[in-house]
This record gives C-alpha cells, structure tokens and sequence, in this order.
C-alpha cells in the first residue's frame, strides 16, 4: 500500500515568525549573514563560507560570468549554467577568475565599420554606455577608439553614420600598460578626470577597461567573496550524463564548487556522478546535489557524498514538474523535513552539510522563513533574472520593462540532460515555461535592500546570526483567513492617477 503523509504540505506562505526579545545592541548594522557553503566536521570551519546567503540558479537566463562577478562582488556565489557547451561554460568560469576586481573585459565592443543603429542597440541591450572599437570587433582586438554617449547625438546623425565617423580615436584617448595596478589606473582617471582607463599590451591589443565609478563600489565592498588568490569565488552546474568531460574542464578553468543540476537527485546517476568526482578527486573537489524533499533523499546524497544538498522540486515560479508529472512538496515542508534529517546526520556522523533552499521564495520575508527553518542559503532563479546582470536583455512589454526569464525543463533551454532518466535523447515534456519579469534594477541596490529586511526581521528575535537563528526562531502555521488578514483589507487604496 502506498505510504500516506499525515499532513499536507505547506509553503512559505502559509508561515509567520513569532517575534521575541530585542536588546539594545541588537540593531541591523551588528547583524552577521556568513553562513557556510560546504560540508565540514564538528570542531572545523567550512572550507568555504557565503558572507550572505544568496546563490543564483543554474540557469540560462540567470547565471553567466556577468552574474557570477556582480553576485561575488556582494558576498554570495553564481552557478554558471550547463546546459551549453563544455567550452563555452568553461570559458566563463575562466573569464570570472581572471577578472581583478576594477579591471573589467569589455563585452560591449564595435568595429569602425559598425554603425550608429548597431552603438544603439548595444547600448539598449546591456545598459552599457562605454563601448570598445577594436580592429575585429572583439574584447580583445586591437584598440583603435572608444565611443560613449558624449560622442554622438540619435536627434542629429544618420542611423547610418559610421562608427570611425565619431569615435574618439586612439590617438586622442589617454591608455595604460598592461600590468599597471589598480591604484595606478585610478591616480590616472582621477589626474585626468576621466570615465573609463583602457589597459593595452604592447600591441595595443585592448585587456581590460578601468572605469571610475568601479573604484568607490571596489571600496564599498567589504564582503566580496574571494579565493586564496584573491580572485572572485565562482561555481558552476555539472549533469550527470558528460561530467566526466566536463567536470576536468571547470576544474582546470578554475571552479571553486561544483553542483549536479538535476529536477529530482534521488537517484543513482546522481551517485554515479558523486563517486566520479571522489574516485578521482578526493575531497578536493566541492560538488552539491539534489534535488530532494525528503529524509530518505537527503540521507542518500549525504552517503554519496554531496558537500551540500538542495531542497526543492517544484516550487520555482516558472517550474510545472508538480503539474507536469505529479511530484513535488511544498517546500516549505520539504526545507523543514530535510533540516530535520541533516540534523540528525550531525549528531550521528559530526559531519555538517549545509542545506540549500532552491525555490518557492515569492516575498523577501520568505528568505528570512527559509533560514529560520534551518536553511544554510538560498538559491535564487527569479530573483536575480530580474537585474542588469542577468544575461537576458532588457525589453519594454505596453510601457513596463521587463527582462526575459525561461525555465531549464522549457523547449527554449533544451537542457534535456537535466531531466535524464538514463538515455533519453530530447524532451517528451515541459516542464518549465518560457516567461518576462518585471525588471528591478541593478543587484546590488536590490540585494542589499532584501537582506535588510531579513536582519531587521533578525533582530526582532534578538539574534544577530543565522545559527542563532535556527535556534531561537519561533514560527507558526497560519490559517488561510489570517494570510488575508495579513495585507491590506477593508480600505480603499488612492489612486496615483491624480484623478
């Protein structure tokens, strides 16, 4: 017979925390996010550890090597995603190691022969407004000029005009050598009040751009998130059918964490993956799995190894695996179930694996419900597919801005190989949908905004950590008429309309 849950499942939604005691010192400001990534023994510290608890989803339309610098900037971690080439994943994880914070790749660069209709579209495409001119057109092309807004007016030249026409030419532009430090590149913007510094080689073949306002959000970021080399930490999404190609490869580009992306993990490819990864790497390489929403998920992926576990099947906004196929738990119960077992293996083993929350994160309150359960961190698709460093471009939908967001089980991701189910060779079925969100902004002002309330919330309990947290959170389940009771209710809200 069929096993029975007692309860029905319930999500973030339907939860509210139960405030305690605030002290005086108890104040946003004095409240610490670190919370560790990896798995580690009682008595040690996590080989690597988030300063918030924010990572962002394997996915295409989420985490490329844009994401990946602006999210480590803020103290979290991307995933880059996998469902492309080995190459071309590789590259970006590359690409996201070899920055140096302040020294910037342009990828937003023209030829001579490009026109003004190309500059425009560029420009409204990525937000950026310094564009690179090289001999073919590349990051790393030979520099002949620079282009920015003050350099051409769309009221007063031709769609047509050529670039070579009103670039600011090389002879005219004021460069650096490669090898000039950061401090070097900023006493020269600011000795010659400049916007951006190219920095070219001997050939001048373009490296990198410096810009000033990169210099105070370098200053103004005390928490980013950095190696040993002090090169930004970046992970990247691995499946179970080529790892064995593609696992070599991220590691020699430089990945710090791996993670097996995969709808369910309960299954031996996850396994199989797992025992690659340690037969030939031992310990040395960090790889998360998942996804599960039970005790006897978790238990199997902690046996096989996983140096943390995601939560989750189902919950994403743009996943139908629950309408689709019929499996799935609100994840609410699911993160609360799964919490329970990795406490449990604590006290049998000594060996902590932190738990992800993957989806079902609607309000920002939602973060706080999600570490309070005992979640280590939080991964993000929708979230982050909403800001300038998503890869997707930004679109105005009957006058609001939004940017595409698509999900990995959709037509339009083909990343069949995260649904594999041991040798199938395309989609039967959707199982994500192709969709806009609203557009946000920037990350950082975003994030920072977010994680505000969460310490604010924090410190309604009196805590100024996650650990503590997880121990002294109280939280009840809500009926239906309190959710409503919850918002706004029996008023009539003013127009802005000015009617």
């Amino acid at each position: 017979m069929a096993h029975y849950f007692k309860e029905p499942s319930h999500t973030f939604s339907e939860y509210l925390l139960v405030p305690g005691y605030t002290s005086e010192d108890c104040i946003p400001a004095n409240v610490s996010l670190e919370t560790p990534l990896v798995k580690f023994k009682k008595g040690e510290e996590s080989a690597i550890k988030l300063s918030i608890p924010l990572v962002s989803a394997i996915m295409q339309s989420v985490s490329n090597d844009t994401m990946a610098i602006a999210l480590a900037r803020e103290g979290g971690i991307s995933f880059i995603y996998c469902s492309q080439s080995v190459e071309d994943e590789a590259a970006m994880v590359a690409k996201v190691k070899a920055y140096k914070a302040g020294f910037v790749v342009s990828d937003s660069n023209v030829t001579p022969e490009n026109t003004l209709s190309d500059v425009v579209e560029i420009v409204s495409a990525t937000g950026h407004n310094t564009l690179a001119v090289t001999d073919n057109g590349k990051h790393d092309g030979k520099l002949l000029g620079i282009v920015t807004s003050r350099d051409y007016r769309v009221s007063r030249m031709s769609p047509d005009t050529l670039v070579k026409e009103f670039m600011t030419p090389f002879d005219k532009l004021i460069t650096a050598p490669l090898g000039t430090s950061l401090k070097e590149a900023n006493d020269i913007i600011w000795e010659n009040k400049l916007n951006s510094l190219p920095i070219i080689d001997e050939n001048a073949n373009l490296k990198y751009l410096v810009f000033r306002k990169d210099y105070s959000e370098h200053k103004d970021n005390p928490k980013e998130l950095l190696d040993s080399q002090k090169r930004y930490v970046v992970g990247a999404g691995i499946n179970t059918l080529d790892y064995e190609k593609r696992v070599p490869a991220l590691i020699e580009a430089g990945a710090d964490v791996l993670c097996i992306d995969s709808s369910e993990g309960y299954s031996c490819w996850q396994k199989k993956t797992l025992e690659y990864i340690r037969k030939n790497y031992g310990d040395s390489v960090k790889v998360g799995a998942g996804n599960v929403v039970d005790r006897e998920g978790f238990m199997f992926l902690a046996e096989a190894g996983a140096d943390f576990i995601k939560v989750g099947i189902g919950g994403g906004s743009i996943c139908i695996t629950r309408e689709q196929k019929g499996i799935g738990r609100g994840q609410a119960t699911a993160l609360i179930d799964v919490v329970e077992a990795r406490n449990e293996y604590y006290e049998k083993t000594g060996v902590y694996i932190p738990v992800c929350s993957d989806g079902g994160i609607v309000h920002d309150y939602h973060m706080t419900l999600a570490l309070a359960m005992g979640a280590d961190f939080m991964m993000l698709g929708r979230y982050f597919a909403r800001f300038d460093e998503s890869p997707t471009s930004k679109l105005n939908i009957n006058g609001t801005y939004v940017k595409e967001y698509w999900g990995e089980g959709s037509n339009r991701a083909r990343n069949w190989q995260r649904y594999d189910l041991g040798g199938k060779t395309g989609l039967s079925f959707e199982e994500g949908v192709d969709s806009y969100v609203t557009y946000a902004g920037n990350l950082r002002d975003n994030v920072a905004k977010s994680l505000y309330k969460v310490k604010s919330t924090m410190c309604d309990f009196g805590v100024t950590n996650i650990p503590d947290l997880q121990k002294k959170a109280k939280i009840t389940l809500v009926s239906a008429t309190s959710i409503v009771e919850g918002g706004y209710h029996d008023v009539m809200l003013k127009t802005t309309s000015g009617k």
